[in-house]
Protein backbone atom coordinates (compact mmCIF):
# COMPACT_ATOMS: atom_id res chain seq x y z
CA UNK A 1 0.00 0.00 0.00
CA UNK A 2 1.13 3.51 -0.70
CA UNK A 3 -0.24 6.98 -0.04
CA UNK A 4 -2.03 7.11 -3.40
CA UNK A 5 -3.86 3.89 -2.55
CA UNK A 6 -5.07 5.41 0.72
CA UNK A 7 -6.15 8.61 -1.07
CA UNK A 8 -8.27 6.41 -3.35
CA UNK A 9 -9.70 4.35 -0.47
CA UNK A 10 -10.65 7.45 1.49
CA UNK A 11 -12.30 8.89 -1.63
CA UNK A 12 -14.45 5.74 -1.49
CA UNK A 13 -15.10 6.19 2.26
CA UNK A 14 -16.11 9.83 1.94
CA UNK A 15 -18.14 9.28 -1.22
CA UNK A 16 -20.15 6.40 0.27
CA UNK A 17 -20.79 8.41 3.45
CA UNK A 18 -22.13 11.28 1.34
CA UNK A 19 -24.23 8.99 -0.85
CA UNK A 20 -25.87 7.39 2.19
CA UNK A 21 -26.58 10.87 3.49
CA UNK A 22 -27.98 12.25 0.23
CA UNK A 23 -29.94 9.24 -1.01
CA UNK A 24 -30.98 7.49 2.20
CA UNK A 25 -30.93 9.89 5.14
CA UNK A 26 -32.13 13.16 3.60
CA UNK A 27 -35.47 11.58 2.58
CA UNK A 28 -36.14 10.49 6.19
CA UNK A 29 -38.63 12.35 8.30
CA UNK A 30 -36.82 14.24 11.09
CA UNK A 31 -38.43 12.05 13.76
CA UNK A 32 -37.36 8.86 11.96
CA UNK A 33 -33.79 10.22 11.76
CA UNK A 34 -33.75 10.31 15.58
CA UNK A 35 -35.97 7.27 16.16
CA UNK A 36 -34.56 4.96 18.82
CA UNK A 37 -33.37 1.68 17.36
CA UNK A 38 -32.09 -1.22 19.42
CA UNK A 39 -29.13 -2.17 17.24
CA UNK A 40 -25.58 -0.87 17.60
CA UNK A 41 -25.42 2.75 18.80
CA UNK A 42 -29.11 3.45 18.21
CA UNK A 43 -30.78 5.83 15.81
CA UNK A 44 -29.58 6.80 12.36
CA UNK A 45 -28.50 10.13 13.87
CA UNK A 46 -26.51 8.28 16.52
CA UNK A 47 -24.82 6.17 13.83
CA UNK A 48 -23.84 9.30 11.90
CA UNK A 49 -22.49 11.05 15.00
CA UNK A 50 -20.57 7.93 16.05
CA UNK A 51 -18.99 7.57 12.61
CA UNK A 52 -17.94 11.22 12.33
CA UNK A 53 -16.67 11.21 15.93
CA UNK A 54 -14.49 8.13 15.44
CA UNK A 55 -13.12 9.48 12.14
CA UNK A 56 -12.29 12.78 13.81
CA UNK A 57 -10.64 11.17 16.85
CA UNK A 58 -8.39 8.90 14.77
CA UNK A 59 -7.46 11.66 12.34
CA UNK A 60 -6.69 14.00 15.25
CA UNK A 61 -4.38 11.41 16.77
CA UNK A 62 -2.43 10.77 13.57
CA UNK A 63 -0.64 14.15 13.53
CA UNK A 64 -0.63 14.32 17.34
CA UNK A 65 -3.41 16.90 17.69
CA UNK A 66 -5.53 16.84 20.86
CA UNK A 67 -8.31 14.27 20.69
CA UNK A 68 -11.83 15.69 20.68
CA UNK A 69 -14.21 14.37 23.28
CA UNK A 70 -16.98 11.89 22.61
CA UNK A 71 -19.97 13.72 21.21
CA UNK A 72 -23.41 13.08 22.63
CA UNK A 73 -25.69 12.48 19.68
CA UNK A 74 -28.56 14.29 21.39
CA UNK A 75 -26.62 17.56 21.26
CA UNK A 76 -27.12 17.47 17.47
CA UNK A 77 -30.74 18.63 17.32
CA UNK A 78 -31.09 18.67 13.54
CA UNK A 79 -29.79 16.86 10.49
CA UNK A 80 -28.22 20.15 9.41
CA UNK A 81 -26.15 20.22 12.62
CA UNK A 82 -24.93 16.66 12.01
CA UNK A 83 -24.11 17.44 8.37
CA UNK A 84 -22.24 20.62 9.31
CA UNK A 85 -20.02 18.73 11.76
CA UNK A 86 -19.53 15.85 9.33
CA UNK A 87 -18.40 18.33 6.66
CA UNK A 88 -15.89 19.81 9.12
CA UNK A 89 -14.52 16.37 9.96
CA UNK A 90 -14.32 15.45 6.29
CA UNK A 91 -12.34 18.63 5.56
CA UNK A 92 -10.00 17.84 8.47
CA UNK A 93 -9.47 14.31 7.13
CA UNK A 94 -8.78 15.62 3.64
CA UNK A 95 -6.23 18.10 4.97
CA UNK A 96 -4.32 15.29 6.68
CA UNK A 97 -4.58 13.02 3.64
CA UNK A 98 -3.19 15.84 1.47
CA UNK A 99 0.06 15.61 3.49
CA UNK A 100 0.24 11.80 3.52
CA UNK A 101 3.37 10.29 1.99
CA UNK A 102 4.50 6.71 1.49
CA UNK A 103 7.08 7.17 4.22
CA UNK A 104 4.51 8.38 6.74
CA UNK A 105 2.54 5.14 6.37
CA UNK A 106 5.34 3.30 8.19
CA UNK A 107 5.49 5.77 11.10
CA UNK A 108 4.26 4.39 14.41
CA UNK A 109 1.96 5.62 17.12
CA UNK A 110 1.79 4.37 20.70
CA UNK A 111 1.99 0.61 20.93
CA UNK A 112 3.88 0.29 17.65
CA UNK A 113 0.74 0.65 15.55
CA UNK A 114 1.67 1.95 12.13
CA UNK A 115 -0.14 4.83 10.41
CA UNK A 116 -1.28 2.54 7.59
CA UNK A 117 -2.91 0.25 10.18
CA UNK A 118 -4.85 3.13 11.71
CA UNK A 119 -5.99 4.28 8.28
CA UNK A 120 -7.10 0.75 7.43
CA UNK A 121 -8.97 0.56 10.73
CA UNK A 122 -10.83 3.81 10.00
CA UNK A 123 -11.86 2.48 6.58
CA UNK A 124 -12.99 -0.84 8.04
CA UNK A 125 -14.91 0.87 10.84
CA UNK A 126 -16.68 3.09 8.32
CA UNK A 127 -17.69 0.13 6.16
CA UNK A 128 -19.05 -1.67 9.22
CA UNK A 129 -21.16 1.28 10.38
CA UNK A 130 -22.40 2.09 6.89
CA UNK A 131 -23.56 -1.53 6.60
CA UNK A 132 -25.34 -1.17 9.94
CA UNK A 133 -26.95 2.08 8.79
CA UNK A 134 -28.08 0.58 5.50
CA UNK A 135 -29.71 -2.35 7.30
CA UNK A 136 -31.37 0.02 9.75
CA UNK A 137 -32.52 2.32 6.96
CA UNK A 138 -34.01 -0.65 5.10
CA UNK A 139 -35.91 -1.67 8.24
CA UNK A 140 -37.30 1.89 8.39
CA UNK A 141 -38.48 1.68 4.78
CA UNK A 142 -35.86 4.10 3.51
CA UNK A 143 -34.01 3.71 0.21
CA UNK A 144 -30.67 1.92 0.29
CA UNK A 145 -27.93 0.76 -2.08
CA UNK A 146 -24.96 -1.60 -2.19
CA UNK A 147 -21.90 0.17 -0.81
CA UNK A 148 -19.43 -2.30 -2.33
CA UNK A 149 -15.95 -0.94 -2.94
CA UNK A 150 -15.79 -2.76 -6.28
CA UNK A 151 -18.61 -0.63 -7.71
CA UNK A 152 -16.77 2.52 -6.66
CA UNK A 153 -13.44 1.32 -8.09
CA UNK A 154 -15.13 0.36 -11.36
CA UNK A 155 -16.79 3.79 -11.58
CA UNK A 156 -20.25 2.26 -11.49
CA UNK A 157 -23.03 4.52 -10.17
CA UNK A 158 -24.95 3.37 -7.13
CA UNK A 159 -28.41 1.90 -7.71
CA UNK A 160 -30.70 3.29 -5.05
CA UNK A 161 -33.44 0.81 -4.21
CA UNK A 162 -36.35 0.81 -1.84
CA UNK A 163 -39.88 2.00 -1.37
CA UNK A 164 -38.90 5.66 -1.32
CA UNK A 165 -36.27 5.50 -4.04
CA UNK A 166 -36.49 7.89 -6.95
CA UNK A 167 -33.97 6.70 -9.52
Amino acid sequence: MNADNFHHLFAYHITRNREIWEHCIVPLDATVFKQKLSYSVGSIRNQCVHLLNVDERWFSGLPGDPLPGWYRADTFKTRAAVREKWDQVEAYMRSYLDTLTDEMLQDTLEGDIRIWQVLFHVLNHGTDHRAQMLAMLDSLGAPTFAQDYFYFAAGMPIKVQGPKASN
